[in-house]
């Protein structure tokens, strides 16, 4: 089914025939993005390490950050953790899931607990959730902790396996609240 668009000089019609398509061709050309749940203005970061692109939740702040999981076609996805780092210091973390670079669900580990949830307005958490989304949200992010200290433990970095281990042990507690 194709789209034409006839203009009459000088009518009225012609004009909102024309604003009429130029409205029609912004909404096509942000379908994409709006059905995949992207906002057009998300801030897309590189991991300074391994070139992989992903939108890093906002609660983890504006350090440098580091994807530790899958990079499919440049782009994060999968489970995994997004990690900030400030100079040697290890800063806050989001274990969870992303698709296409974009976080889907997880929890951000803060210096005060955990921000947990999807991925709505730029961040995580950032609406009253329901029991089952915290659940799905700390789900998330158990299975991304165990992946991550499971890639230290093949790397023999026993150090890191164990507190990425720690990590998982805090987030299955959260879940046992439930």
């Amino acid at each position: 089914m194709g789209c034409s668009i006839s203009r009459k000089e000088g009518s009225q019609g012609s004009r909102i025939g024309l604003r009429a398509a130029t409205v029609m061709a912004l909404a096509l050309s942000l379908a994409p993005m709006l059905a995949a749940g992207q906002d057009p203005d998300m801030r897309w970061s590189q991991d300074p390490a391994t070139g992989c692109r992903f939108v890093a939740p906002a609660s983890l702040g504006a350090a440098p950050t580091y994807w530790s999981g899958t990079c499919q076609s440049g782009k994060a996805s999968g489970i995994g953790m997004l990690r900030t780092r400030v100079g040697a210091n290890a800063g806050y973390a989001f274990y969870g899931e992303l698709r296409d670079g974009i976080p889907v669900i997880g929890a951000v580990d803060l210096e005060g607990g955990f921000r947990v949830g999807r991925f709505v307005a730029g961040d995580i958490g950032t609406r009253d959730t329901e029991w089952q989304e915290r659940h799905d949200g700390f789900e998330a992010a158990l299975r991304a902790a165990r992946a991550v200290s499971a890639h230290y433990a093949g790397q023999k970095n026993t150090a890191s396996a164990r507190h990425y281990s720690a990590v998982a042990k805090k987030l299955e507690t959260q879940l046992e609240g439930d």
